[in-house]
């Protein structure tokens, strides 16, 4: 049992074997386990339960803290319903997989030096301002590929204008298309107000190394696709329309880290998740879209087609979220909305879809996105850079 976050103290974790090899003779002659608490347990730290520490360290099979793949809900302390549990719920990918509640805002994490060395190794963050930094990025949904969302994107106002799926070859020449049409246009002079600017020429050899490129991606993407309904990450039909979750799911986590790592209060904490939670609101239609937006995202990053331990991975853990043990659907309580009290769960019980109209959250840097590409035969250049 652990207060809740403050400047100081902080919290490490270690095994029990590891301190009674650490534990000299000026320490107490004891160690007291949950101080003040009704469960509060004392060890006698002499040499004999020093040797008792290490047998029960030695006999251990699992490693510390809770397991894997699992969803752990905070019954007491962690919020169940409304936007900051909607906006934790977000995050849930990183924390089932990583054996944490799901809905601890207060979070140690694994510990404040585990943390930090974390932030420091997978995003080269080291103080506030480099987590700040991060974390606005992640909520602009600034991080994933701009060529992933516009291949995604590209496909989903298509399927929107012929009402109906795109075929690959559809989608490969589309995507061609608009690649040349935004190289010519951007290779036209321009009036500007300091006079007649010349315009950005894009040599014939990088046009169709993008172009190439932009192919190659579309068939990744569709294989992933492929796979997902296959293991049943995706419904039969269905296809992917951006990996923006896979940024929104991170700012959620990015949020819980700045706790752990105390670069942040836990009060900033909360409107951070809040607006992960607000931005995956209107942009999916639930648990399960935005579970596989995430994944594909994750795979695109680190996989690279291998459908190895990234994979498994996104997998595992989607599983552990949509279903139960017996593999069956399950209505996970991931918080609901009080403006869309429809998402209050995952499928088979949990997120209902949105209304049909789905209007973009004012916060969201891709909301002018999907209605550039409706243009994508006339003006394909129109989508903001």
């Amino acid at each position: 049992m652990l207060t809740a976050p403050v400047p100081d103290p902080v919290f490490d974790t270690c095994g029990l074997g590891w301190l009674a090899t650490e534990w000299g003779p000026e320490r107490p002659p004891y160690l007291v386990v949950n101080p003040g608490s009704p469960c509060e347990g004392i060890l006698p730290a002499s040499p004999e339960g020093l040797a008792l520490w290490q047998r029960h360290d030695a006999r251990r099979q699992q490693p510390l803290g809770l397991a894997e793949y699992a969803l752990h809900t905070l019954e007491v302390g962690g919020p169940r319903q409304g936007q900051v549990a909607f906006g934790l719920g977000v995050g849930a990918q990183l924390f089932v997989q990583n054996a944490h509640f799901w809905n601890s805002l207060a979070n140690h994490g694994s510990g404040y030096l585990a943390t930090k060395k974390m932030l420091d190794r997978w995003w080269g963050i080291s103080d506030r301002a480099e987590w700040l930094d991060a974390l606005q990025q992640l909520l602009r949904a600034e991080m994933v590929s701009d060529v992933w969302d516009f291949v995604l994107r590209l496909r989903h106002a298509m399927a929107r204008d012929f009402a109906g799926p795109v075929s690959n070859d559809h989608w490969r020449e589309a995507a061609e298309r608009v690649i040349r049409a935004r190289a010519e246009e951007a290779a036209q002079p321009r009036l500007t107000p300091d006079g007649v600017t010349q315009g950005r020429v894009t040599s014939l050899a990088t046009l169709e190394s993008e172009v190439a490129g932009v192919q190659r991606l579309i068939g990744r993407i569709t294989r992933y696709e492929a796979r997902f309904r296959e293991d049943g990450l995706l419904a039969e039909g269905a296809y992917i329309h951006s990996v923006d979750a896979w940024d929104y799911g991170r700012a959620s986590a990015m949020a819980r880290w700045g706790v752990a790592a105390r670069l942040c209060s836990v009060a900033e904490a909360e409107s951070a998740v809040i607006r992960a939670g607000r931005l995956v609101q209107v942009n999916y239609r639930s648990w399960g879209d935005f579970s596989a937006s995430f994944a594909l995202g994750r795979c695109l990053q680190f996989d690279q087609e291998d459908f190895g331990d990234w994979y498994e991975k996104s997998l595992r853990t989607h599983r552990a979220l949509m279903t139960d043990r017996e593999g069956r659907p399950r209505p996970l309580d991931l918080g609901a909305s009080p403006s869309k009290p429809g998402w209050s769960g995952c499928p088979g019980g949990c997120l209902a879809p949105l209304s049909a109209s789905r209007p973009q959250w004012p916060d969201s840097p891709r909301s002018d996105r999907s209605q550039a590409f409706s243009l994508w035969r006339a003006r394909p250049s129109q989508r903001r850079s």
